[in-house]
């Protein structure tokens, strides 16, 4: 009996601390941004996550319920410039299409910087931002001069945007911790994106087994390569904490 009173305690424990419910709140520009918010309510430490090219907040479905596992809150986000993935609609897009506005790329920054305060608000401590594709790359630009970012998780980031907005040059300077991941292929440009930030606080990674691919898809489950990435991002979250 007492085993049984055990269990079902436990499972309360785990569902009180695990809660998510799609909200919204407006980018800088007024447009209504739709997220997934995850909440660990034992921790006040938060994760921002940003999805890839032509993807929505769906691309966290899976990973984001392993990072409150792990003690975070998260928000997954909608960007402007996205679409679909894993059934999730990206609603952002939509509203964004709706109003004529553009989608580019560079677009979805305001959109990113919004996320960053509505989590900073809730936590009231600096917190850790994740993109992935274009967004790490984004992420990376904002985090240079926005001090509610603790640290930056940069999956597949690239030379994206027009030469104006080159990320090597932009982020230079950038001192924050920063885990950056690439499939084997992207590697070579990715360590060039990094070659004048502070390498001490600069932790790159590819694998060693396979191949890997392209964004934050790599820690999906299905992805033959993914616990040589989760291992590398859990290493880093060790030292943040």
């Amino acid at each position: 009996m007492k085993k049984i009173v055990s269990l079902s305690l436990l499972f309360l424990i785990i569902m009180n601390s695990l809660a998510q419910k799609t909200i919204t709140f407006p980018s800088l520009d007024g447009l209504t941004i739709t997220a997934d918010l995850y909440e660990n309510k034992n921790s006040d430490l938060f994760l921002v996550l940003f999805h890839q090219a032509r993807f929505s907040r769906g691309e966290y479905k899976e990973t984001a319920e392993k990072f409150v596992k792990l003690g975070y809150n998260c928000l997954a986000v909608d960007l402007r410039s996205g679409d679909e993935v894993n059934f999730v609609k990206n609603k952002t897009a939509e509203a964004a299409r709706e109003k004529g506005l553009s989608s580019e790329y560079v677009d979805a920054k305001q959109d990113m910087q919004a996320a960053i305060e509505y989590a900073y608000n809730k936590s009231k401590k600096p917190v850790i931002i994740f993109g992935s594709s274009y967004s790490a790359s984004l992420s990376l630009m904002i985090a240079k001069d926005n001090q509610h970012v603790k640290a930056v998780i940069a999956f597949s980031p690239g030379e994206y945007f027009e030469k104006e907005n080159m990320i090597r040059d932009t982020i230079k300077g950038l001192s924050i911790p920063i885990f950056a991941a690439s499939s084997v292929t992207e590697y070579p440009f990715m360590k060039e994106l990094f070659s004048k930030t502070d390498q001490n606080n600069l932790t790159l990674f590819k694998p060693a087994k396979g191949s890997g691919d392209h964004g934050s898809k790599v820690l999906w489950e299905n992805q033959p390569d993914n616990n040589e990435y989760w291992l590398a991002l859990l290493m880093f979250f060790s030292q943040l904490k």
